[in-house]
């Protein structure tokens, strides 16, 4: 409080009250500078006290989702050496020879210890209290049809790594699951197309969604052939739909994609090359079938539906481009469309001389090229989806000058080789000794354990004589004691009738395993020449598996006969 004097001559004192301020007021320089701080935050587009808690869950979704990695790691990484010596005690190996490219005895059945990596982190969310357990243990659905399908692929690999099983039954697999998870959520109900608008699937969505699956599965299954290489391709393609998920609020898709990472990770230390174990079809079923499903997810919002199916379509473009390259090679080819061979991508960068871990890395560097594309299809605006599909589609027409420019060299390659392969030369070195061998049998029995002895010196997988008569039981049979699976899916074979055509009671029939998954035409030939052989002997020992004596012949001989006779 002051005091002021009055006017001159007064003795009055005026006494100047200031006005009570509340406390709580700021002055008029905080209030200044508090406008000040509020104007720049909404220039630099910065949240306010409300959206600065939705920050604060955005960061703790994200920590969920690190320590969902983290954990799906070291299950993986624990569990991949312990499915090691389990694959070894059950005779799942992948053996060195014909398509494939390794040189030792390596264990698969590795996806087994990516599907328990995989579902370790989610089980644990039922006892969590979160916002992405909240998402996650609320579409149960969703996630039983993910989890059922995911186990029963797994299996059906499992015991194909381990017995094997024909591709027709794989394929029937396949279906049948694809169908369950058309059943629990995962559809294609409707596509967005620029245009035309949106186009219903209607009666054709289950159709549609059995072949999106069946395709990602068999893409995925298809580019395992080096080390590293499926799992680094899917690692690329998950982080892809994880970004794209964690983007547009996707929690469940993100924590599916999050979790899968982490168990690819965990499995790529004894994965990469050189590899200590293949995930088999196992790990390339399930991988596979969680990619194809889980891009689903997002395709149940009609009017994102084809940005949500391109953007793994693009993510996963490698192994997508080798399988239809593969199926319109082996339709020119009149090959059977599921028949192995060395056509495929990686294959085709080892011919030109590069080396594995530099075929694969080079695979890795399109997948990233594929991934930023991807995402920024992603973003949905128009000059960043033309982009990111000017730079896919560079990157596709870079893939197909390259195989095309090598299918010329590696066919004139793979005939010069063909004529000297591995098979023919140990034929041709052998051929000589045969001849003393077949003649000095002296029984059936003989000459059946003269063919035994080729076969092993050969390194054929196995020789079976069959009679021609059908539905009778197979005469002979030789299979190689030092090949653990004689019949695998490498080994190609060669028959023969026992003499012409119309005489042969029964046919030779040869397995062998070739490096460009058919017989060579010099192997051909030499095939040939022994089963002559093996038909002199046994007529000439008067075996029942001879070839008839024909009236034609005996009709031949005849002149031939009494003219020497004659003379």
């Amino acid at each position: 409080m002051k005091r002021a004097r009055g006017p001159a001559g007064s003795s009055t004192n005026v006494t100047i009250v200031p006005y009570p301020r509340p406390a709580s007021a700021p002055c008029w320089r905080r209030r200044r500078k508090s406008r000040r701080r509020s104007r720049s935050a909404l220039e630099c587009g910065k949240p306010t006290e409300q959206p600065r808690s939705s920050d604060d869950g955005r960061h703790r979704i994200m920590r969920t989702y690190l320590a969902a990695f983290a954990f799906s790691a070291l299950v993986s990484g624990i569990l991949t050496p312990l499915v090691r010596l389990l694959a070894f005690r059950l005779g799942a190996v992948a053996r060195p020879g014909g398509r494939h490219v390794h040189r030792h005895e390596t264990p698969r059945l590795g996806g087994l210890a990516i599907f328990v990596g995989f579902f370790a982190p989610l089980v644990g969310l039922f006892f969590v209290q979160s916002v992405v357990a909240q998402a996650f243990t609320q579409d149960v659905r969703k996630v039983i049809g993910l989890f059922a399908g995911g186990a029963i692929l797994c299996g059906v690999g499992a015991i194909d790594d381990t017995r094997g099983l024909r591709a027709l039954h794989k394929l029937y697999a396949q279906v049948v699951v694809a169908v369950l998870a058309f059943a629990c959520g995962f559809r294609i109900d409707a596509i967005s197309l620029p245009f035309v608008g949106e186009l219903s699937m209607g009666i054709f969505a289950l159709p549609v969604t059995v072949l999106w699956i069946v395709g990602i599965v068999n893409a995925v299954n298809l580019i395992d052939g080096l080390d590293g290489l499926a799992a680094g391709v899917v690692f690329f393609a998950a982080l892809t739909n994880f970004v794209v998920a964690y983007l547009s609020f996707g929690t469940l898709p993100a924590l599916f994609m999050a979790t899968m990472m982490g168990a690819i990770i965990g499995f790529l230390f004894y994965n990469f090359n050189p590899a200590r174990i293949f995930m088999g079809d196992s790990g390339s079923y399930f991988l596979g079938y969680v990619i194809a499903a889980t891009s689903l997810i997002g395709a149940t919002q009609k009017a994102s539906t084809a940005v949500s199916l391109l953007v793994p379509v693009v993510a996963l473009g490698v192994p997508i481009f080798d399988t239809l390259f593969a199926m319109v090679r082996r339709w020119l080819e009149r090959r059977p469309l599921f028949s192995p061979d060395r056509g495929h991508i990686h294959h085709r960068l080892l011919d030109m001389g590069i080396t594995h871990r530099r075929a694969v890395l080079l695979i890795y560097g399109v997948s990233v090229l594929l991934t930023v594309a991807a995402i920024g299809i992603s973003l949905g605006r128009s000059w960043q989806v033309g982009l990111a599909l000017v730079a896919s589609s560079v990157v596709f027409i870079g893939l197909v000058r390259a195989v095309g420019y090598f299918e010329q060299a590696h066919g004139r390659r793979r005939q010069k080789e063909r004529l000297r392969s591995r098979d023919s030369e140990i034929l041709r070195r052998l051929l000589p000794r045969l001849p003393a061998r077949f003649e000095a049998a002296r029984s059936e029995a003989d000459v059946l354990a003269a063919l035994g002895l080729f076969g092993l010196e050969g390194q054929l997988a196995y020789v079976e004589i069959l009679p021609v008569a059908g539905g009778e039981p197979t005469a002979y049979r030789w299979t190689n004691p030092t090949d653990d699976d004689p019949y695998g899916r490498d080994v190609v074979s060669a028959r023969y009738p026992i003499g012409r055509d119309d005489a042969a009671r029964a046919e030779l029939k040869f397995g062998l395993r070739s490096d460009f998954g058919d017989v060579s035409p010099q192997t051909e030939v030499l095939l040939q020449v022994v089963t002559d052989m093996v038909e002199a002997s046994l007529t000439r020992v008067k075996s029942h598996l001879a070839p008839r004596v024909l009236a034609e012949a005996a009709t031949a001989e005849a002149p031939a006969l009494e003219a020497t006779s004659g003379t």
